[in-house]
């Protein structure tokens, strides 16, 4: 997994560089008819004043939507072409999975279980909080692992969330929200198989992060690490997709019922959303 995210991410910067910019519109300065030009003369001139600024106008509003409608997305066409996949997976496989799963296993024990892979990820949290210098952020989430690892029975009670008189708030935060936070770019728009949507930046986050989160299995570090093997670490996260899956059974269908075409409507609900999350 880290040799796949290592290999992916260097491509992508790769080819970073091969974009093009395209040419803005230039205002074409059309003649007006004398034909049309009201009689009297003390019209003459505001009627020429409101054609201009009509004119201006209509250029403003023409560049101004095409300046919003040229993105950046030299992987169009694989993004595509991954969003249907991903899609045609979480329709045909994941949910009836993750229904099926939920048919099973109560739901105090999916949120548990949920509880405790949230608990378990703390460090991730701690060490962006550290290095976006949101100490108290970090306080925080400091308090919550250790009251949700020993009260809470190792994470599967969110005590610090539901059982506290003063209540502390969780603080999520990644690598990639943290290069954001310091003024790296999102770059080029990338959709992960089974990840979904993503960017140059936060899939250096995502790799970065590996090397904190206990549950990601990596060679050289299985001393720190809960899986031994990367079967291991794959099953963990299969588990930990179905599990989270099945607590929001519905609001994928019901999300992309309001779309007109899945690639950029996902695309952007993402980058909005990323770009929110960092200036949290």
């Amino acid at each position: 997994m880290k040799f796949f995210y290592i290999f992916l991410t260097i491509t992508l910067f790769t080819f970073q560089g091969c974009t093009t910019k395209e040419a803005s519109p230039e205002l074409n300065h059309q003649q007006i008819k004398t034909n049309s030009i009201p009689s009297d003369p003390l019209k003459i001139n505001t009627y020429d004043d409101q054609k201009k600024d009509n004119q201006v106008e209509e250029f403003e509003e023409e560049f101004s939507e095409q300046e919003t409608n040229t993105t950046s997305d030299p992987f169009s066409g694989y993004n595509r072409l991954m969003t249907s996949f991903n899609d045609t997976f979480i329709l045909y496989a994941l949910n009836p999975i993750s229904e099926a799963y939920a048919a099973i296993l109560p739901q105090p024990l999916r949120l548990g279980l949920s509880n405790a892979i949230d608990n378990i990820q703390f460090p991730i949290r701690f060490a962006n909080n550290l290095l976006q210098g949101k100490f108290q952020n970090s306080s925080d989430e400091l308090g919550r692992f250790i009251i949700n690892s020993t009260v809470g029975l190792a994470g599967l009670i969110d005590v610090a969330t539901n059982y506290m008189k003063t209540p502390i708030p969780a603080h999520d935060e990644d690598f990639g929200q943290t290069l954001g936070y310091y003024g790296v770019g999102s770059g080029f728009h990338v959709v992960l198989p089974f990840f979904g949507p993503s960017n140059i930046r936060d899939i250096a986050g995502i790799t970065a992060d590996a090397y904190l989160s206990p549950i990601v299995y990596l060679r050289g570090l299985e001393n720190y690490k809960i899986p031994k093997n990367i079967d291991q670490s794959i099953g963990i996260y299969a588990v930990h997709t179905i599990n989270k899956t099945s607590l929001h059974l519905g609001e994928y269908e019901n999300l992309r019922e309001d779309a007109v075409d899945l690639y950029p409507f996902f695309r952007d609900i993402y980058e909005q959303k990323r770009n929110s999350d960092i200036a949290e």
